[in-house]
Parts: structure tokens; sequence; C-alpha cells
């Protein structure tokens, strides 16, 4: 967690122009980018940042890190959205889904001990990922322009906002020590990031423009998960090739 003041204040300086651009269109797609040069710019900012500080340090804990370890490290932070999850399931009205996702919080933390590991999965409890930006989504707000953020990543207008409301639907924030936070968040993304080290590699090496690649995988997955167009589809930290560095914000 960078702490979300300084990112809102960024957000804050460029939201208004995003959204003035973003009303002009009546369709959004992979390719609406009217902010591209600045994006291309904090995008080559966050690629440098990654490889050449939390991919080195996420490639020392993969070596000393077992993958189970990693797997359960994963799994604890993933039951720690709870209250995301299930608030957001109640703001788009799937009643269903909050109650699998309490069930899920019940289970993990008390039989998968804290929450790392995932006996809910198992029992057929389903993961479901939901957040504001997709709340926002299903109440009609449209995304706005593409808008890459310095650490945070991939986003737009309607998500960034977004971040905020996650931020407050946490809960940890009000009671825990920003310092201690602080220092989970660390490990989460670290981990995260040792988790993806070679579908990272991978996208790399098969894009002719990563920057491109990124956009385009970030609105699919967002258009996705807004709709729930995808049957059984349950993202996971492994499937965040692209949105490794929002959790610094959450």
């Amino acid at each position: 967690m960078i702490r979300a003041r300084g990112v809102f204040s960024f957000l804050a300086a460029v939201m208004g122009s995003a959204l003035l651009m973003s009303c002009a269109a009546e369709n959004f797609r992979p390719d609406y980018d009217p902010l591209e040069p600045m994006n291309r710019k904090i995008f080559w900012f966050n690629d440098k940042v990654d490889t050449y500080v939390l991919e080195p340090v996420a490639t020392g804990w993969d070596w000393v890190m077992p993958h189970v370890v990693q797997r359960s490290i994963s799994n604890f932070f993933t039951n720690l959205r709870f209250p995301i999850n299930t608030i957001n399931d109640l703001l788009q009205g799937k009643l269903k889904h909050s109650a699998v996702d309490v069930g899920r919080f019940a289970v993990n933390t008390t039989v998968g001990v804290l929450g790392f590991f995932d006996p809910a999965t198992g029992w057929g409890l389903e993961a479901h990922q939901e957040d504001f930006g997709q709340t926002l989504g299903v109440w009609g707000v449209p995304p706005g322009a593409y808008l890459v953020l310095p650490i945070v990543g991939p986003s737009n207008p309607r998500d960034a906002v977004g971040l905020a409301g996650d931020y407050a639907m946490s809960i940890t924030p009000f009671f825990v020590n920003q310092f201690i936070l602080l220092g989970t968040r660390v490990v989460d993304v670290i981990n995260t990031r040792s988790l993806l080290l070679q579908p990272v590699r991978d996208a790399k090496a098969a894009s002719l423009d990563y920057y491109t690649f990124v956009r385009n995988a970030y609105f699919q997955r967002r258009k996705a998960l807004i709709s729930d167009a995808n049957e059984g589809f349950k993202p996971s930290n492994e499937e965040d090739i692209y949105h490794v560095e929002e959790e610094l914000v959450e």
C-alpha cells in the first residue's frame, strides 16, 4: 500500500481530463487510449521498477520459498479480501455470491487455518473476485479512457475511483497500524509477483508491443469480470499478470 492518500492525489490531477475525454466516445474499445503518450511514459517507469526491483526480489523469494508456501500465503491474503468481495456482491445484487463468500471466509479462517489453506473450494464454495470498480460498471458507469497509474498500473477513471471504495471496504486500515499494513502488503506483492515470474516473461517474449498487450488484456479481463461473461471464471492472483501493482494500494 503506497498510502492511498498519495495515489488519490495523483488521480485527482488526471481524472478530470480523462473523464472529459472519455465522455466523447460512444463505445469503449481496448484501443481507446487518448492519453497514450502519457500512459506509455508511466508504463515505461512501472516496467523499469518491476524489472530492476520487483522481479529480482521476487526471483529470490521464489528460490527460497517452496511453491506450496507461496500458494498458502496467496490464500491468506485472498481470504482477507472477504469484506471487499462480500460488500460488492451485495451492492451488485449478487446475494447468492455474498452468502458463498461469507461461507468461504468462515471455512477457510477456521478449518483452513486463518486462510492459509482453501478447503472451501473443495467443498463447493467457489471463489469470487469483486471490487468497487466492477460495481460501478454494473451500475452503468462507463470505464472512460485507459489510464496507467504510477506503481498501481493499468486502470481507467472508473476503476481508479473504485480503489477508494475498496480501501474503505477492506476495514483493516481503520484499526491496523499503517506500518504493519505496509509490511504485509509488500510481502503480498512480492509473493504474488513470484507466482507470475514465468507468465510475465512469456508475455513479454510473445508481445510485439508489451504496452498494447497489457492494455488489451486489462480491458478484456475487466469486461469479463463486470459482465460475468465467462461461466466458471475464477480469477486468481496468478492470472493478474498485468495487475500485480494494484495490490499496493488496497
